[in-house]
């Protein structure tokens, strides 16, 4: 805290995503003078447009699919027909009160975010904002050279949290009726009859998965030989399984060459001249950051060839008063990575206790069904990398696990790695029905260095499915 006769700390944060968010409200618990711009509601892409309506969207998808899956456990519904046989009801999704619900959800959490800024004393101004050099941030009414400049705010520490968005592809302009990216998809009055989905990564497959399980009919184009390439393999291989359960139509090796517009819908044209016909078409092939027009090249801050701004692990970037949060970064596009660098970036610039951030601790989530946690060393890393010290593994099937058993939910595992001289806990790999709960103990093992006998010294529940992960650990076990 700052000395009553001392000038605070003055910090300006440009854009109120997680990263922004979460380094405002650090430089206000720690003293500082902290003022947020952000140019539509606080919360930014990721609560307005991305990971909460999405997630409430994949959620809505789960709850159906539980339905659908009750008999297994001999849950059957049924209603009375007209000859006194009972008939089995369908299941319908109003796709229009899914959308209101979770945009109404999103619109709250933002205000709730608000509040709690305001709140910690933290001033926030709604508008675009530019460096002024490295000593200060001008605001003004557009992006660019064409709004009203309204504020100059000097400032100790720039932070910079100003997102991503997704990219557009030149022969598959997105128009916001048929052919869509992710943060399009809300406006749809009703489920798409044929969503075809270009791009098999993290954004594609969840999208695939919820939509086909609402109802739609979904071909996925992907242009790997699996889904989720950047994923475990034995992992992506449980997740093309239940795609094909589902009764997914997935073309793997097939690049899109083009989309357009029919008079009923789309036409995606592959690069082998293969063509698929759709009624919507959900461009997901990435994403690319926001910095243009802020004047960070001018200001001395150096950017990576895609755009994205280059920070070191306390999220400073090459000027020693700016800092970068978020995936305008050349870090993990993850919120809860933004949300780390910025109060990493906080607690350096005000010389408190901080640890530089190591990308291998991450934890991060697919939102499919099942869903795939991860975190830090996995297989396909581990053999990328011939330097290394020699690991072992040991896979838990869900088969054999009973709480797994008794909720009818065995297509997925647990697995564990570690260093094989030390024991010492470095990755894990957990593919189950809500594996972003369970892959905490996990992401503490790897934070914390924790060895396979410690973990596994750990009680579990039975019985449970964190049971899968000290059966793991035990397995482990070395003489």
């Amino acid at each position: 805290m700052a000395k009553s006769n001392e000038r605070k700390h003055r910090i300006a944060v440009i854009g109120g995503g997680p990263g922004g968010y979460d380094a405002a409200l650090a430089g206000a618990q720690l003293g500082a003078d902290v003022t947020l711009i952000e140019r539509a509601g606080v919360g930014g892409a990721a609560v307005l447009t991305d990971v909460v309506p999405s997630k409430s969207l994949i959620a809505t998808a789960g709850a159906v699919q539980a339905v659908r899956d009750s008999g297994r456990l001999g849950v059957q519904a049924f209603v009375p027909g007209g000859n006194g046989k009972p008939v089995r009801p369908e299941i319908a999704v109003n796709l229009a009160a899914v959308n209101k619900r979770l945009l109404a959800m999103a619109g709250a959490q933002s205000v709730d975010m608000l509040h709690s800024l305001e709140n910690a004393g933290v001033r926030v101004v709604q508008g675009e904002g530019r460096l002024d050099g490295v000593g200060a941030v001008l605001v003004s009414t557009a992006a660019g050279s064409g709004g009203t400049d309204f504020d100059r705010i000097e400032a100790d520490t720039i932070i910079v949290a100003v997102g991503s968005s997704p990219r557009e592809l030149d022969s598959a302009k997105p128009d916001g009726e048929r052919i869509l990216t992710w943060k399009q998809l809300y406006d749809m009055p009703a489920i798409p009859e044929h969503l075809v989905v270009v791009g098999s990564g993290v954004t594609g497959a969840e999208f695939a998965n919820a939509y086909r399980t609402l109802g739609s009919e979904v071909t996925l184009v992907s242009s790997r030989d699996q889904v989720l390439p950047g994923e475990d393999p034995d992992a992506a291989a449980v997740i093309e399984r239940e795609f094909a359960r589902l009764g997914m139509n997935l073309m793997s090796k097939s690049r899109a060459q083009s989309v357009a517009r029919t008079k009923t819908g789309v036409i995606v044209t592959l690069e082998d001249g293969r063509t698929v016909e759709g009624s919507h078409c959900l461009m997901a092939v990435g994403s690319i950051p926001n910095p243009a027009h802020l004047g960070l090249e001018a200001a001395g801050v150096e950017l990576t060839e895609s755009g994205h701004i280059r920070v070191n692990k306390v999220a400073r970037t090459a000027v020693p008063s700016i800092y970068a949060a978020g995936d305008c970064t050349d870090f993990y596009p993850l919120a809860s990575v933004a949300s780390m660098q910025g109060r990493t970036a906080i607690m350096h610039a005000l010389g408190d206790f901080v640890r530089p951030i190591d990308l291998r601790n991450v934890a991060a989530n697919v939102f499919t069904y099942p869903e795939i946690a991860t975190v830090g060393w996995n297989a396909r890393s581990l053999d990328e990398a011939s330097d290394v010290a020699k690991a072992i593994e040991h896979t838990i099937p869900l088969s054999v696990n009973p709480r797994a058993k008794m909720i009818g939910f065995t297509d997925g595992f647990v697995k564990l790695f570690a260093w094989q001289a030390s024991g010492t806990v470095i990755g894990g790999v957990i593919v189950a029905h809500r594996a972003s709960e369970l892959i905490f103990p996990l992401a503490l093992a790897v934070e914390h260095r924790l060895t396979v006998d410690q973990v596994a010294s750990a009680f579990a529940v039975y019985p449970s499915m964190t049971g899968a992960i000290t059966d793991a650990a035990r397995a482990l076990h070395q003489h």
